[in-house]
């Protein structure tokens, strides 16, 4: 796992498949984590805050963005050294919880090798350990970052959320938004439920005031963001 400075208050935790992000309140000493990364990511998560210089107990509350495995496969693990509260938003909350399936994507032509490439570098094993969670709505300010505001974003899943920290004007789109790899062009989300709700998303995203986007998959934007989000609404409806 790679970690990457992108703000004083902001790091980014890089996976084999996906990344999730550290946010530091300086004046609170707490941290926030959104997303957790593959199965197995808790352990590697807790010893990248020590090498912070950061207790995982600093962690108090873990956001996850959708239930899919590379996002939420290190949260049981990471909660259990932590003691942080897990937050879901409450359509996605009961798969993460392990109590209903989730439902697959439903692939374009050209997704599935990209899929395939993808899975394979995940790590092989059981299911996702279930975790307990909270959940979130659309509209919900969580106390961190000069209040988080929670925007639900379906279509990637039916509980896909972002969050959104004007004080900072930093953006976190879990898999609404990518980019890709190599060129770092702004994408629409991909492995889709609704890629047209998928779609309506991107553009509700792309009308908020942000400086910095953090991507499930892919670089981040870290300067002017709300263009590379505008352009990428307003352009083709997909990378092919």
């Amino acid at each position: 796992m790679d970690v990457v400075e992108l703000l004083p208050r902001l790091h980014l935790l890089r996976f084999p498949v996906g990344q999730a992000y550290l946010w530091h309140d300086p004046d609170t000493g707490d941290c926030a984590l959104v997303d957790t990364g593959p199965p197995g990511s808790g352990r590697p998560i807790a010893d990248a805050l020590t090498a912070l210089g950061r207790a995982p107990s600093a962690v108090r509350r873990i956001v996850l963005t959708h239930f899919h495995e590379d996002h939420v496969g290190g949260a049981a693990e990471f909660a259990a050294l932590s003691g942080a509260e897990v937050l879901a938003h409450r359509l996605d909350a009961p798969v993460i919880r392990g109590e209903l399936p989730g439902p697959p994507p439903v692939f374009e032509d050209w997704e599935l090798p990209v899929h395939a490439a993808a899975a394979a570098l995940l790590p092989a094993g059981g299911p996702v350990a279930p975790a307990e969670v909270a959940e979130v709505s659309d509209g919900d300010v969580l106390d961190f970052g000069g209040g988080a505001r929670v925007v639900h974003v379906p279509g990637h899943t039916h509980g896909s959320i972002a969050l959104h920290l004007p004080a900072h004007g930093v953006l976190f789109t879990g898999d609404a938004v990518a980019a890709a790899p190599g060129t770092g062009a702004v994408l629409p989300g991909v492995f889709n439920l609704d890629r047209d709700r998928t779609l309506a998303s991107l553009r509700r995203l792309a009308e908020l005031d942000s400086e910095v986007a953090c991507f499930g998959h892919g670089d981040p934007v870290t300067s002017q963001a709300s263009r590379a989000l505008r352009a990428c609404a307003d352009g083709p409806e997909s990378p092919r």
